[in-house]
């Protein structure tokens, strides 16, 4: 799996100093180095300029760089709701996303995102594109409150599907969310509302559109 995405990377993607400058101010904070694959975020910035989606949410800002991929798929026409438990990573995403030109489509919600998933819900708030990429015992509530917040024909993005491949193959050491992502495919791929699909592309993402 390692290799094929390394081929996909090496093949498809061209040199990036921003995001490879955001890549560096996480190290350099010592925040986890858990941003999507360059593959993976040049997906993204496809799938939202595709969709010709304006209003997304984020569910996960880490240091900004799947921000500042999904900011560039709506260009300067669009906005982005980025849910963020830690202040200090919100503040890192906003400063970097802001350096990438898009400082004033942005805003964060900091907190558990459960929390704030149930605020915009009141708010009577909806969008047109989704990403998930945060705690992983908590996707199917994410994903339920996505639904909630969707106009008809959205698109979720659920990153990390795939556990680094331990969801298909017995023979490597389960990750601690191995058998929750096998849950959660297994309710995407089911789910009444949901018509979806799964891409081997990075650590695996499920793109779902709702009916």
């Amino acid at each position: 799996m390692q290799k094929l995405n390394n081929y996909i990377d090496e093949l498809f993607d061209q040199e990036d100093l921003l995001l490879e400058g955001v890549l560096h101010s996480i190290r350099d904070h010592g925040m986890p180095t858990f941003s999507v694959s360059p593959s993976s975020g040049k997906l993204l910035t496809m799938l939202v300029s595709i969709a010709k989606a304006k209003n997304v949410l984020e569910i996960g800002a880490l240091g900004g760089y799947s921000g500042i991929c999904l900011a560039r798929g709506f260009g300067e026409i669009g906005t982005l709701t980025s849910l963020e438990l830690e202040e200090s990573y919100a503040t890192l995403a906003k400063e970097n996303v802001t350096k990438a030109g898009f400082g004033e489509q942005v805003s964060y919600m900091i907190g558990p995102a459960i929390d704030n998933l149930q605020k915009l819900v009141v708010q009577g708030k909806t969008f047109d594109f989704f990403f998930i990429d945060a705690d992983k015992g908590s996707y199917e509530s994410y994903l339920d409150y996505c639904i909630q917040l969707a106009v008809p024909g959205a698109l979720i993005v659920s990153d990390n599907v795939l556990a680094d491949g331990t969801v298909v193959d017995d023979t490597m050491k389960p990750k601690r969310y191995t058998e929750i992502m096998k849950q959660y495919n297994a309710i995407v791929a089911k789910h009444p509302r949901l018509d979806s699909m799964l891409l081997p592309l990075g650590d695996g993402m499920t793109v779902s559109k709702v009916k």
